[in-house]
């Protein structure tokens, strides 16, 4: 992805304060650490670099040391950069003094300059073809001043072109793949909205009268409102549970929302893990970005994905994620072939034996050389979708094989489960998880249940 605009060195100075400056009426902090990161811009490319986008940023800094300290930032975190450096121009940069978690003073040096916008535009022509889309941020300090014309090239090459705006003139983002400004920035245009239906009317008036693809009106904490050109109106509720700094909250939400339509998400979707993510990136301080793993964690504290049916190689960064957190697994197997409370109440005794709980399952054509000829009776989508329904189970996944020892050799499970009179030793995989330091448990069957009996009934 391509990302253009005014880039930014956000530079944050951190310190203790003990006493009151004789001099004056202010805290003295004592400086103990000084941290550079991305702004702006930049920060919208160093959020695609953090979700694991190939990151191209376009912008103008500064002969100084400033750019040097920015561009380094952004190296080191995988964003290609390609500056337009102005001489006698200071690179944008706004220092923060925190003390204690809280923001003392901010020191902005900028100055508003056009003159390397024309260079922009040019570098912007010839990355387009290598881009799946394109990212306009627009700080109002001067890079985007050729706005219409960079639009005009994506809309000529058939390119998405996502635009934060800023400024009271959204005439000259006109033809833009998406808009997503904030209520406020919205309003200073379109005029105050008294009711959501009357923000729904104007936010349609500008879709038409701009050409635009779809409008996103961020609105803090009564999260987002979505509007296609064609579609219902889509608005999405926030969750944030406490909000430390807003900082570059914006700047996460067009990053994920132009990510996720590049990937194919539709724009509904690629909104919601954007609303996700700027809930995520608010309780952090500063200018900050968010990962495919704390994205994946989220989801899966609200069920709606990160959990359920996964193939081995999502299970495997799934996996990852949850070690990161200090979170155990537990890992069981079975045909499960026709569920019963028997293998419900098995299952909640496993995950409490955990944090999470991995239910591997034998494909149709290993239950039928276990089994017998008519076996399953339910296949392995339907099997494997019942048991995703279940609270206590985090990932079901299937395998091939006549035992899951290969797949547990790949997991390495902290905790293995077995249902059944076995001996630890005898159980496929128990000598691997044994040998990394985990545990094996042997759970008895809660009597009276079994898919065998309840088929034969069934026949009878």
């Amino acid at each position: 992805m391509l990302v253009a605009g005014d880039v930014m060195l956000d530079r944050y100075l951190f310190g203790g304060t003990e006493r009151i400056s004789p001099e004056a009426p202010v805290p003295v902090v004592q400086v103990r650490e000084t941290v550079n990161r991305a702004g702006g811009a930049a920060n919208v490319a160093a959020n695609l670099a953090s979700l694991g986008v190939d990151t191209t940023l376009i912008g103008v800094v500064g002969q100084d040391d400033e750019a040097a300290a920015l561009k380094a930032v952004l190296e080191q975190q995988n964003v290609n950069c390609r500056f337009k450096a102005v001489a006698n121009w200071p690179t944008t940069t706004k220092t923060r003094v925190q003390s204690r978690g809280q923001q003392l003073i901010r020191l902005d040096r900028e100055e508003w300059d056009a003159s390397g916008s024309a260079a922009l535009t040019g570098y912007l022509k010839k990355a387009l073809k290598a881009s799946s889309a394109v990212v306009l941020s627009d700080y109002g300090k001067g890079a985007l001043g050729d706005v219409s014309a960079m639009i005009d090239l994506c809309r000529n090459a058939n390119t998405p072109v996502f635009v934060d705006p800023k400024g009271s003139d959204f005439d000259k983002y006109r033809g833009a793949t998406v808009l997503t400004p904030n209520q406020s920035e919205f309003e200073s245009v379109a005029g105050v909205c008294d009711s959501e239906d009357e923000l729904v009317e104007r936010v349609r008036k500008m879709i038409s009268e701009l050409d635009l693809g779809a409008l996103l009106v961020t609105r803090s904490e009564k999260g987002m409102l979505l509007v296609e050109a064609s579609d219902e109106p889509v608005f999405l509720s926030t969750r944030v549970s406490e909000v430390f700094d807003v900082t570059g909250a914006g700047d996460t939400v067009i990053a994920v929302l132009a990510g996720a339509v590049a990937s194919g998400e539709s724009m509904a979707a690629a909104a919601a893990l954007s609303n996700l993510a700027a809930g995520l990136v608010v309780r952090k301080t500063g200018v900050a970005s968010v990962s495919p793993s704390e994205i994946r964690a989220a989801l899966h504290q609200r069920g709606q994905g990160g959990r359920g049916l996964v193939k081995e190689v999502e299970l495997a960064a799934m996996i990852s994620d949850a070690k990161y957190q200090n979170e155990s697994i537990v890992m069981t197997n079975g045909c499960f072939d026709v569920l019963h409370a028997g293998h419900v109440a098995y299952l909640e005794e496993a995950k409490s034996l955990g944090d999470r709980l991995i239910v591997a399952v034998n494909d149709d054509e290993s239950v039928r050389r276990l089994k017998g000829s008519d076996r399953p009776v339910n296949a392995l989508q339907d099997r494997m979708a019942v048991l995703a329904g279940l609270a206590a189970v985090d990932w079901v996944v299937p395998f091939s094989e006549d035992t899951p020892a290969r797949l547990i050799r790949m997991i390495l499970p902290d905790v293995l489960v077995k249902g059944g009179d076995y001996r630890p030793d005898d159980i496929a995989g128990a000598k691997d998880v044994l040998k990394n330091g985990g545990e094996v448990r042997v759970l008895a069957f809660r009597e009276g249940h079994s898919s065998s009996s309840i088929i034969d009934k069934l026949r009878s």
